[in-house]
């Protein structure tokens, strides 16, 4: 063979598709974020805020949007949550329903669900919301939360 037709097929080789990779499952997808949900809904109810915050990427560019505000950040969506969990604080109990995760590509979803709030049997807020996720080394993490309450 001569040095042309090596380098030919030098250059053919690296400009072969890469190999796709393997589908995400969005049963299972749901499955496990279902659990992890199941969990920080649990944080919530006995009051564990860092806990509750830890499925939230902890850095300033994650969002969270709810009543027409936009907060950004870890620290600033801390803020906004840490009232309701202070000492002698009210805070109902929460659940989710619904959820349904989408898979976008292989380490993104996007998660659609339903957030109740209650108390004493009687739902006290309620509403959908549509989270941005991304799987990383410390399992799948919001990087941005649009939440809406259901009309009075």
């Amino acid at each position: 063979m001569t040095a042309g037709y090596l380098g030919v097929l030098a250059f053919l080789a690296g400009c072969a598709p890469a190999p796709r990779p393997a589908e995400v499952d969005s049963a299972e997808l749901t499955r496990r974020l279902t659990v992890q949900f199941e969990r920080s809904a649990a944080d919530w109810n006995r009051g564990d805020l860092a806990g509750f915050l830890s499925d939230y990427a902890a850095e300033g560019t994650t969002s969270y949007v709810s009543a027409g505000h936009v907060i950004k950040g870890i620290d600033s969506i801390r803020s906004h949550y840490a009232p309701r969990f202070a000492p002698g604080a009210v805070r109902d109990s929460l659940r989710f329903e619904e959820l349904e995760a989408r898979p976008l590509g292989t380490r993104y979803a996007l998660v659609t669900a339903r957030y109740l709030l209650y108390r004493g049997g009687q739902t006290t807020s309620s509403g959908p919301f549509s989270l941005v996720m991304e799987e990383r080394l410390g399992g799948w993490k919001i990087l941005h939360d649009h939440t809406s309450s259901d009309p009075r």
